[in-house]
């Protein structure tokens, strides 16, 4: 599904210069479970922004579907995003403002899709993370859990075949952090690709193949028994 070959991240400022990645080679196949793992400031997140096109990276290759889209232009960049790829951050980010059932809807807005098929497709995301009975509530009277649930429903209405997760878990107690963990695997068994920066050896124990960071470096790469 996609290829990372030889890719650096450099950041730069008048005095400072940051290489957050530092010529990875990855290859995820649809369908993988992949988690990412290292200590803070190794590049994880950086990574994950560039596999969600939402960074560009400095030098090197980045091959999805087929294509190289690292010379892609932003325009070009978010037709592909909004097609095939589908997020989910550690902090929610729902708009207040808006019901839950809003709230997944408006994943499908950028979409040519009728009004009566949003709705139909909203319900039935709802339904798939146990969140339908809240539909008309705001974020705000729910708990972390659920407005993860939420995120998890936006992330996966229109169907994207990939789905980028930042610490999904971060911010929910243990119990919390596992139900949306055994969503993530279900949506996977289902065939959804899934790539997840965690910090979490136990969550990280769920994906099917583990890659460490170190200093923009990939380091280790294990695959977990079958």
């Amino acid at each position: 599904m996609l290829k990372l070959h030889n890719l650096s991240r450099v950041y730069q400022t008048d005095d400072v210069e940051t290489m957050a990645l530092n010529n990875v080679n990855i290859e995820i196949a649809q369908g993988e479970f992949v988690a990412i793992m290292g200590p803070s400031g190794c590049g994880k997140s950086t990574l994950l922004n560039t596999i969600g096109m939402l960074d560009t990276p400095s030098s090197g290759e980045y091959w999805f579907n087929g294509e190289d889209v690292s010379g892609y232009s932003e325009a070009q960049l978010a037709v592909i995003r909004k097609q095939s790829i589908g997020f989910i951050f550690q902090n929610f980010n729902l708009i207040d403002e808006l019901t839950v059932a809003e709230n997944i809807e408006l994943a499908l807005l950028y979409h040519d899709i009728p009004a009566s098929e949003r709705k139909q497709r909203v319900s039935t995301v709802m339904d798939k993370v146990g969140i339908a009975h809240r539909a008309k509530h705001m974020p705000s009277q729910l708990s972390g859990g659920q407005q993860q649930r939420v995120a998890v429903a936006r992330a996966v209405v229109g169907d994207q075949k990939m789905i980028l997760a930042d610490e999904p878990t971060g911010n929910l107690d243990s119990g919390h952090g596992q139900e949306v963990m055994e969503m993530l695997q279900a949506l996977n068994d289902e065939g959804t690709t899934i790539v997840m920066v965690t910090h979490s050896p136990a969550h990280a124990d769920y994906a099917k193949r583990t890659i460490n960071l170190f200093d923009g470096h990939v380091v280790t790469e294990s695959v977990k028994a079958a």
